[in-house]
């Protein structure tokens, strides 16, 4: 390797290194935006059932006192949920969760290229990287490199997708 290899391949782990440093920023920043956002919600009874609502992050809704809960991912995809949208969990007597979008965000519509990172998959979209479930790729059945579009919400920046739909590689 030469001396130009050497520093191309530092460059490249730099930029990664900010990339990941980045993603941390974002997801905390917009854990409190969507915290407080939340605070707009109510929880209550109905009847022996315990009703909370909450602002979805990408994976998890957060309610007013910043308490997260998992969204199953097979409901985010069908879903089709971006980031900002308010959800409401009824918890049931017996413990089962029931989630239901109660308030999309505004949202707009991209396309973009499927990567994998590691174990996440990503689209690449307009010099942005976004995350999306692999629930929701391994149910278009898409694979690296698939050509994607994908929906997001139209203020603020992101860091999670929803795939709305796949046009397949030939190759």
């Amino acid at each position: 390797m030469d001396k130009d290899d050497r520093k191309l391949s530092q460059i490249r782990h730099l930029l990664d290194e900010v990339d990941e440093k980045l993603h941390a920023v974002r997801r905390v920043l917009f854990e409190q935006i969507y915290k407080e956002q939340a605070e707009n919600l109510e929880i209550g009874k109905s009847g022996p059932s315990t009703i909370i609502e909450g602002v979805f992050d990408g994976e998890n809704m957060i309610n007013k006192q910043g308490q997260k809960y998992q969204v199953p991912a097979n409901y985010c995809s069908k879903s089709k949920l971006v980031p900002g949208d308010n959800l409401k969990l009824t918890i049931q007597p017996d413990g089962s969760f029931i989630f239901k979008q109660i308030g999309p965000v505004e949202r707009k519509r991209l396309m973009g290229k499927l990567v994998k990172d590691g174990e996440h998959w990503q689209v690449l979209c307009e010099g942005k990287k976004f995350q999306c479930l692999g629930a929701s790729v391994s149910y278009f059945k898409a694979k690296a490199n698939d050509k994607l579009a994908v929906i997001v919400p139209k203020t603020g920046e992101a860091s999670w997708a929803a795939i709305e739909n796949i046009i397949k590689n030939d190759d």
